[in-house]
């Protein structure tokens, strides 16, 4: 009776053991798996600029002119481009205004709206949007037929604006996580109101 009984004991101790045994091992286990998550969170950071970052930076790029065909299309961007962040979902809009003369014809008006993307560039470390696409012209001067090469034109322009004018530019006296954007940056994303980097030690 009492050799079942030290038996009993014995077989409920180890069992007991066997049970503290797995739950250490899964323990572990599970904190093994948390530690690269972790580690990239740690290692990651973001920074943010806003809409009115980018409009104030627009509005200084200045104005631009760009002839097609031999002179028989003008285009003038007098008044800078206005953004707006997260329309659609994560992109951004821009409308503007410009004059559009075309095979020596009156000057025109047309209200341009488009959507694009942002890019960074290293070596300038500053901030271009990324392949503009115009969604919608209107022009009450502009006759239908015209507007296909009038669409073709002002793509050709805000192209070529967007391409050399940037948008943000990150700035050698600034805080320390925008020094630091300076090297690290590693991904974009747009919101509403907002364009966040996302900074990275690896």
């Amino acid at each position: 009776m009492n050799q079942n009984h030290a038996k009993s004991s014995d077989e409920r101790f180890f069992a007991a053991d066997w049970r503290a045994l797995i739950a250490y091992l899964a323990a572990v286990l599970l904190l093994l798996l948390a530690i690269p998550a972790q580690s990239a969170g740690f290692l990651e950071h973001e920074i943010s600029f806003s809409e009115a970052d980018i409009q104030a930076q627009v509005d200084k790029n200045g104005p631009l002119q760009k002839s097609y065909g031999k002179g028989a299309v003008v285009v003038t961007l007098d008044d800078p481009p206005r953004i707006r962040l997260g329309e659609p979902e994560g992109r951004l809009t821009v409308t503007a205004r410009l004059t559009l003369t075309l095979l020596g014809q009156p000057a025109a008006l047309v209200d341009v709206v488009g959507a694009a993307g942002v890019r960074y560039d290293d070596e300038s470390k500053a901030f271009y949007l990324d392949q503009p696409q115009i969604r919608s012209i209107h022009s009450a001067d502009l006759s239908p037929a015209a507007e296909p090469l009038a669409r073709q034109a002002i793509s050709r322009l805000m192209e070529n604006y967007f391409r050399h004018k940037p948008v943000y530019v990150l700035r050698q006296d600034g805080a320390a996580q925008e020094q630091a954007a300076r090297w690290l940056l590693r991904s974009i994303r747009i919101e509403a109101g907002r364009v966040v980097a996302v900074l990275s030690v690896v």
